[in-house]
């Protein structure tokens, strides 16, 4: 069973498969550290918070719901 995207862009596996994803999120450095689910959800409608680990440029994806969350801006200083 195939869950479908919420959003029109949906992002794809490296490997060429698509993702079952429920949503996707873009996030800046205001939305650090990353949690979800969001605060924006109603309390029927989450699961248990996690903190995920998300570093530059990169993609991490929520156990619990699927949700794909994007880190499109520049945070960390290169040293």
């Amino acid at each position: 069973m195939r869950i479908p995207s919420i959003t029109t862009d949906k992002p794809s596996a490296s490997d060429g498969e698509d993702l079952a994803l429920a949503s996707y999120k873009e996030i800046s450095a205001a939305d650090l550290p990353l949690y979800c689910p969001a605060q924006d959800k109603s309390l029927w409608n989450t699961h248990p918070r996690v903190y995920l680990p998300i570093k530059q440029n990169s993609k991490e994806i929520c156990p619990y719901c699927s949700t794909m969350y994007e880190l499109k801006e520049p945070v960390f200083e290169d040293r």
